[in-house]
């Protein structure tokens, strides 16, 4: 079991190391937390207590959830093993863990005989086509993208994807809400 003191010593890293890289000064991380840059300097080095009173604005100001400054789960087994799961013309592998905010999916699909509906959610979509070429149906255009490319689009948009002239098999990068409308429906 990790000790609190383990615990807190991962957070202050994360916290320090998040700043760092974001290329945020304990000035204007000061400016966006309301606390002083001395309590924050205090934080990162061990020298003040973390508190949810100071997490709580830090992990705002910082972009990040808590469950991601607090989770200090081992990184024991990093290797995902994908398992199939087929419906319909589909087949899909998840690539991502299942309780991140960003889902990888990797994605076999069949030429459908008829256009797929298309549907709109919240969100961003990305795919990047592996093999084969894919028919990307975006409101009123059909966009066909090759092997080696990639397409980025707002989900608001109308949009459905299917193969061309045999299997198609692509990476898709979305948010949960769009894991959600691309995984339950055809």
């Amino acid at each position: 079991m990790t000790s609190p003191g383990d615990i807190e010593r991962v957070v202050r890293t994360r916290l320090r190391s998040l700043r760092t890289t974001l290329g945020i000064s304990l000035d204007e991380l000061a400016t966006r937390t309301a606390l002083s840059a001395s309590t924050i300097s205090r934080i990162e080095t061990g020298k003040r207590a973390i508190s949810l009173d100071v997490l709580l604005p830090l992990a705002t100001a910082l972009q990040v959830d808590l469950d991601a400054l607090l989770d200090v789960s081992g990184n024991d087994d990093v290797v995902i093993r994908p398992v199939p799961n087929r419906s319909g013309t589909r087949t899909t592998w998840m690539l991502s863990r299942p309780t991140g905010s960003t889902i990888a999916i990797k994605m076999r699909i069949e030429p459908a005989p008829t256009p797929p509906e298309q549907r709109v959610h919240p969100g961003h979509d990305w795919f990047f086509v592996l093999t084969g070429r894919v028919r990307l149906f975006l409101g009123e255009r059909e966009i066909t993208v090759e092997a080696g490319e990639a397409a980025e689009f707002g989900t608001m948009t109308p949009h459905a994807l299917t193969a061309v002239d045999g299997p198609a098999e692509l990476v898709m990068i979305f948010d949960r809400d769009g894991h959600h409308a691309h995984t339950h429906r055809e």
